[in-house]
Protein backbone atom coordinates (compact mmCIF):
# COMPACT_ATOMS: atom_id res chain seq x y z
CA UNK A 1 0.00 0.00 0.00
CA UNK A 2 1.03 3.57 -0.70
CA UNK A 3 0.02 6.72 1.18
CA UNK A 4 0.18 10.36 0.12
CA UNK A 5 -0.22 13.05 2.78
CA UNK A 6 -1.19 16.64 2.12
CA UNK A 7 0.25 18.77 4.92
CA UNK A 8 -2.57 21.23 5.49
CA UNK A 9 -3.74 23.94 7.85
CA UNK A 10 -7.27 25.10 8.40
CA UNK A 11 -7.54 28.55 6.77
CA UNK A 12 -7.81 31.30 9.38
CA UNK A 13 -7.79 35.05 8.61
CA UNK A 14 -4.61 36.58 9.95
CA UNK A 15 -2.92 33.19 10.37
CA UNK A 16 -2.82 31.93 6.79
CA UNK A 17 -0.65 33.24 3.94
CA UNK A 18 0.36 36.19 6.09
CA UNK A 19 3.16 37.17 3.73
CA UNK A 20 0.46 38.13 1.20
CA UNK A 21 -0.85 40.77 3.63
CA UNK A 22 -1.44 43.74 3.19
CA UNK A 23 -1.66 43.26 -0.60
CA UNK A 24 -4.46 40.86 0.34
CA UNK A 25 -6.70 41.40 3.33
CA UNK A 26 -6.44 38.72 6.02
CA UNK A 27 -9.74 37.23 4.85
CA UNK A 28 -8.65 37.21 1.21
CA UNK A 29 -5.38 35.51 2.13
CA UNK A 30 -7.31 32.81 3.99
CA UNK A 31 -9.76 32.43 1.09
CA UNK A 32 -6.87 32.11 -1.36
CA UNK A 33 -5.32 29.33 0.71
CA UNK A 34 -8.70 27.58 0.90
CA UNK A 35 -8.66 27.52 -2.90
CA UNK A 36 -5.10 26.17 -2.89
CA UNK A 37 -6.30 23.38 -0.62
CA UNK A 38 -9.14 22.40 -2.93
CA UNK A 39 -6.84 22.23 -5.95
CA UNK A 40 -4.08 20.36 -4.11
CA UNK A 41 -6.57 17.85 -2.73
CA UNK A 42 -7.83 17.26 -6.27
CA UNK A 43 -4.23 16.57 -7.31
CA UNK A 44 -3.71 14.08 -4.49
CA UNK A 45 -7.00 12.38 -5.28
CA UNK A 46 -5.96 11.90 -8.90
CA UNK A 47 -2.82 9.85 -8.21
CA UNK A 48 -3.55 6.21 -9.12
CA UNK A 49 -2.90 3.40 -6.66
CA UNK A 50 -2.38 5.74 -3.70
CA UNK A 51 -4.41 6.30 -0.54
CA UNK A 52 -4.78 10.05 0.06
CA UNK A 53 -4.53 11.51 3.56
CA UNK A 54 -4.64 14.96 5.08
CA UNK A 55 -2.29 15.74 7.95
CA UNK A 56 -4.16 18.64 9.50
CA UNK A 57 -3.34 21.48 11.84
CA UNK A 58 -4.30 22.63 14.35
CA UNK A 59 -5.02 19.27 15.91
CA UNK A 60 -8.52 19.93 17.19
CA UNK A 61 -12.04 18.65 16.54
CA UNK A 62 -13.13 21.78 14.68
CA UNK A 63 -10.30 21.41 12.19
CA UNK A 64 -10.98 17.71 11.77
CA UNK A 65 -14.63 18.49 11.02
CA UNK A 66 -13.59 21.14 8.48
CA UNK A 67 -11.47 18.67 6.53
CA UNK A 68 -14.08 15.93 6.77
CA UNK A 69 -16.44 18.34 5.02
CA UNK A 70 -14.15 19.52 2.22
CA UNK A 71 -12.31 16.24 1.61
CA UNK A 72 -14.60 13.21 1.84
CA UNK A 73 -12.72 10.00 1.20
CA UNK A 74 -9.42 11.25 2.61
CA UNK A 75 -7.87 9.73 5.69
CA UNK A 76 -7.31 12.32 8.41
CA UNK A 77 -4.39 12.44 10.84
CA UNK A 78 -3.57 15.39 13.12
CA UNK A 79 -0.15 16.98 12.90
CA UNK A 80 1.53 16.49 16.27
CA UNK A 81 4.90 17.86 17.28
CA UNK A 82 6.71 21.03 18.22
CA UNK A 83 7.92 21.82 14.71
CA UNK A 84 7.34 20.86 11.09
CA UNK A 85 10.10 18.26 11.10
CA UNK A 86 8.57 16.43 14.06
CA UNK A 87 5.12 16.60 12.47
CA UNK A 88 6.38 15.22 9.16
CA UNK A 89 8.16 12.39 10.91
CA UNK A 90 5.06 11.64 12.96
CA UNK A 91 2.59 11.32 10.08
CA UNK A 92 4.95 9.38 7.81
CA UNK A 93 5.98 6.98 10.56
CA UNK A 94 2.34 6.47 11.53
CA UNK A 95 1.52 5.12 8.09
CA UNK A 96 4.59 2.92 7.89
CA UNK A 97 3.60 1.41 11.23
CA UNK A 98 0.11 0.76 9.87
CA UNK A 99 1.13 -1.35 6.92
CA UNK A 100 1.94 1.14 4.18
CA UNK A 101 5.03 0.24 2.15
CA UNK A 102 5.57 3.71 0.68
CA UNK A 103 4.68 7.07 2.20
CA UNK A 104 5.06 10.63 0.96
CA UNK A 105 4.09 14.06 2.24
CA UNK A 106 3.45 17.05 0.00
CA UNK A 107 2.85 20.72 0.64
CA UNK A 108 -0.42 22.57 0.09
CA UNK A 109 1.15 25.68 -1.47
CA UNK A 110 1.62 24.45 -5.05
CA UNK A 111 -1.86 24.35 -6.62
CA UNK A 112 -0.55 23.91 -10.18
CA UNK A 113 1.92 21.14 -9.41
CA UNK A 114 1.65 18.57 -12.24
CA UNK A 115 -0.06 15.41 -11.03
CA UNK A 116 2.49 13.43 -13.02
CA UNK A 117 5.18 14.54 -10.57
CA UNK A 118 3.26 12.93 -7.71
CA UNK A 119 2.84 9.68 -9.61
CA UNK A 120 6.53 9.81 -10.46
CA UNK A 121 7.42 10.05 -6.77
CA UNK A 122 5.91 6.63 -6.11
CA UNK A 123 7.32 5.20 -9.33
CA UNK A 124 10.77 6.21 -8.09
CA UNK A 125 10.11 4.52 -4.75
CA UNK A 126 9.21 1.32 -6.62
CA UNK A 127 12.87 1.15 -7.61
CA UNK A 128 14.81 -1.00 -5.12
CA UNK A 129 17.81 1.28 -5.68
CA UNK A 130 15.94 4.33 -4.29
CA UNK A 131 15.47 5.00 -0.59
CA UNK A 132 14.05 8.51 -0.61
CA UNK A 133 12.41 10.78 -3.13
CA UNK A 134 12.36 14.60 -2.96
CA UNK A 135 10.53 17.17 -5.06
CA UNK A 136 12.67 20.33 -5.10
CA UNK A 137 11.11 23.77 -4.83
CA UNK A 138 12.77 26.68 -6.58
CA UNK A 139 13.06 28.56 -3.27
CA UNK A 140 15.42 25.93 -1.84
CA UNK A 141 12.86 23.79 -0.06
CA UNK A 142 10.86 20.84 -1.33
CA UNK A 143 7.24 20.20 -2.23
CA UNK A 144 7.39 16.48 -1.45
CA UNK A 145 9.38 13.98 0.57
CA UNK A 146 8.78 10.24 0.44
CA UNK A 147 10.40 7.06 1.67
CA UNK A 148 9.91 3.33 2.33
CA UNK A 149 11.51 3.20 5.77
CA UNK A 150 11.56 5.87 8.46
CA UNK A 151 14.48 8.28 8.20
CA UNK A 152 13.72 10.77 10.98
CA UNK A 153 16.98 12.70 10.68
CA UNK A 154 15.97 13.90 7.21
CA UNK A 155 13.17 15.98 8.71
CA UNK A 156 14.00 16.36 12.39
CA UNK A 157 17.61 17.52 11.95
CA UNK A 158 16.85 20.13 9.29
CA UNK A 159 15.91 23.73 10.02
CA UNK A 160 12.71 24.16 8.04
CA UNK A 161 11.46 27.29 6.26
CA UNK A 162 14.91 28.30 5.02
CA UNK A 163 16.33 28.53 1.51
CA UNK A 164 18.66 25.61 2.18
CA UNK A 165 16.20 22.96 3.38
CA UNK A 166 16.78 20.77 0.32
CA UNK A 167 20.54 21.18 0.48
CA UNK A 168 20.62 20.27 4.17
CA UNK A 169 18.32 17.28 3.63
CA UNK A 170 20.52 15.96 0.85
CA UNK A 171 23.60 16.39 3.04
CA UNK A 172 22.04 14.29 5.82
CA UNK A 173 20.92 11.68 3.27
CA UNK A 174 24.54 11.41 2.12
CA UNK A 175 25.71 10.97 5.71
CA UNK A 176 23.12 8.20 6.14
CA UNK A 177 24.12 6.53 2.85
CA UNK A 178 20.60 6.97 1.50
CA UNK A 179 19.92 6.89 -2.21
CA UNK A 180 17.81 9.87 -3.23
CA UNK A 181 15.78 10.33 -6.40
CA UNK A 182 14.97 13.96 -7.26
CA UNK A 183 11.72 14.83 -8.99
CA UNK A 184 11.35 17.77 -11.39
CA UNK A 185 11.48 21.14 -9.66
CA UNK A 186 8.36 23.26 -9.10
CA UNK A 187 7.42 26.35 -7.13
CA UNK A 188 5.30 27.05 -4.10
CA UNK A 189 3.32 30.22 -3.50
CA UNK A 190 4.22 32.06 -0.31
CA UNK A 191 5.25 35.50 -1.54
CA UNK A 192 3.67 38.16 -3.76
CA UNK A 193 6.14 37.51 -6.58
CA UNK A 194 5.08 33.85 -6.60
CA UNK A 195 1.42 34.86 -6.54
CA UNK A 196 2.00 36.98 -9.63
CA UNK A 197 3.69 34.04 -11.32
CA UNK A 198 0.75 31.82 -10.43
CA UNK A 199 -1.66 34.41 -11.77
CA UNK A 200 0.15 34.51 -15.11
CA UNK A 201 0.20 30.70 -15.29
CA UNK A 202 -3.53 30.48 -14.63
CA UNK A 203 -4.35 33.21 -17.12
CA UNK A 204 -2.79 30.96 -19.75
CA UNK A 205 -4.31 27.71 -18.45
CA UNK A 206 -7.01 28.14 -15.78
CA UNK A 207 -8.01 24.47 -15.89
CA UNK A 208 -4.91 23.31 -14.03
CA UNK A 209 -6.20 24.80 -10.74
CA UNK A 210 -9.89 25.59 -11.10
CA UNK A 211 -10.57 26.80 -7.56
CA UNK A 212 -7.55 29.09 -7.43
CA UNK A 213 -8.26 30.37 -10.93
CA UNK A 214 -11.84 31.11 -9.93
CA UNK A 215 -10.63 33.07 -6.92
CA UNK A 216 -8.26 35.18 -8.99
CA UNK A 217 -10.83 36.16 -11.63
CA UNK A 218 -13.50 37.46 -9.23
CA UNK A 219 -13.81 41.26 -9.18
CA UNK A 220 -12.56 42.82 -5.96
CA UNK A 221 -11.39 46.23 -4.75
CA UNK A 222 -7.74 45.83 -3.89
CA UNK A 223 -5.92 48.05 -1.43
CA UNK A 224 -3.59 49.69 -3.95
CA UNK A 225 -1.89 51.85 -1.35
CA UNK A 226 -0.87 48.77 0.61
CA UNK A 227 0.29 47.11 -2.59
CA UNK A 228 2.50 50.03 -3.52
CA UNK A 229 4.00 49.98 -0.03
CA UNK A 230 4.62 46.25 -0.37
CA UNK A 231 6.30 46.68 -3.74
CA UNK A 232 8.56 49.32 -2.20
CA UNK A 233 9.69 46.68 0.29
CA UNK A 234 10.27 44.24 -2.57
CA UNK A 235 12.54 46.75 -4.29
CA UNK A 236 14.66 47.01 -1.15
CA UNK A 237 14.93 43.23 -0.88
CA UNK A 238 16.21 42.68 -4.42
CA UNK A 239 12.91 41.90 -6.14
CA UNK A 240 12.54 45.22 -7.96
CA UNK A 241 12.48 43.45 -11.34
CA UNK A 242 9.27 41.71 -10.29
CA UNK A 243 7.73 44.87 -8.96
CA UNK A 244 8.45 46.87 -12.11
CA UNK A 245 7.32 44.21 -14.53
CA UNK A 246 3.84 43.81 -13.01
CA UNK A 247 0.91 46.19 -12.46
CA UNK A 248 0.93 48.28 -9.29
CA UNK A 249 -1.89 46.15 -7.93
CA UNK A 250 -2.53 42.47 -8.45
CA UNK A 251 -6.01 42.59 -9.91
CA UNK A 252 -8.51 39.88 -10.55
CA UNK A 253 -9.72 40.08 -14.09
Amino acid sequence: MKALFVMAKRPYPGQTKTRMIPALTPQEAADLYACFLQDVLALARSVPGVTPFIAYAPADEETQAYFETIAPGFGLIPQLGDDLGARLDGVLTHCLQNGYAQVAAMNSDSPTLPAAYLAQAFARLDDPAVDVTLGPCEDGGYYLIGWKRAHPRLVRDVQMSTNHVLQDTLAIAKEENLRVALLPAWYDVDELAELRRLQRELQANPAVALHTSGFLVKPIAWDCKSQVETESVLKHTGESDVATQTPNCIRRR
